[in-house]
């Protein structure tokens, strides 16, 4: 039983890190080499890697989608950590209302802005593209575009202050709901255990009582 809940725990936990880490912010150093509008079929797989039409439109089995394609530095660890240039592909897509909460309105915006930086290897312009969410080829999913920013060069290190604030709040937020839960389990929990476990004892001595009580008559039946 103990192997059952420590198994569920670490399926829990991992699971929840593979949430944040695809819901949270990233910034990547890059160098914007196009942007596209393709006419994208999705699977019944894909469709929950990509975020609804923009707002505005009505949803649809396929629809055209922006893509943003750029040079990037690539970076592990939020960003903290880089390792060589490879090439990149986003979608750029309305987030609205629905997850991820980043409430995302100015796709063609974004769009304009993007194509306004492209530049080329022996004239590059560089920045910064914020988004979030995975790329895979094998099952053709691009991570979301959020915001695009100029920067003077490839040397800049972006920083992931909302994602140190994020986990700090986290940490704090989940001590106070445990010394919430243990005050409450303390308070109320545990009294209503003890008197239950006081009545099932009581329950017990009685019931084993009677079984004396019984017990004996037979006995004293036997002897006659």
């Amino acid at each position: 039983m103990r192997n059952i809940r420590r198994i569920l725990r670490i399926t829990l936990f991992v699971l929840f890190g593979l949430l944040l880490h695809y819901a949270l912010p990233q910034k990547d150093v890059a160098r914007i080499t196009g942007t596209d509008t393709i006419r994208q079929d999705f699977s019944s797989f894909n469709r929950w890697f990509f975020a609804q039409a923009d707002s505005g439109n009505v949803e649809a089995e396929n629809r055209d989608v922006l893509f943003i394609t750029v040079v990037r530095q690539q970076t592990y660890l939020f960003g903290l950590i880089r390792g060589g240039d490879d090439v990149m592909v986003y979608r750029n897509e309305d987030t609205g209302w629905i997850w991820p909460p980043y409430f995302k309105f100015d796709t063609r915006d974004l769009q304009g802005e993007a194509q306004d930086l492209v530049s080329t290897a022996e004239a590059p312009k560089w920045v910064t593209i914020t988004h979030y969410g995975w790329r895979n080829r094998f099952f053709t999913i691009f991570p979301n575009a959020i915001a695009v920013k100029q920067i003077d060069g490839p040397d800049y290190r972006p920083f992931p202050w909302f994602n140190l604030f994020f986990f700090v709040f986290l940490i704090i937020g989940g001590l106070f709901i445990r010394a919430m839960w243990m005050q409450f389990r303390e308070r109320t929990l545990d009294p209503i255990a003890d008197r239950a476990g006081d009545k099932l004892d009581h329950v017990n001595a009685d019931i084993a009582e009677r079984r004396g009580r019984i017990r004996h008559w037979l006995d004293s039946w036997k002897s006659k």
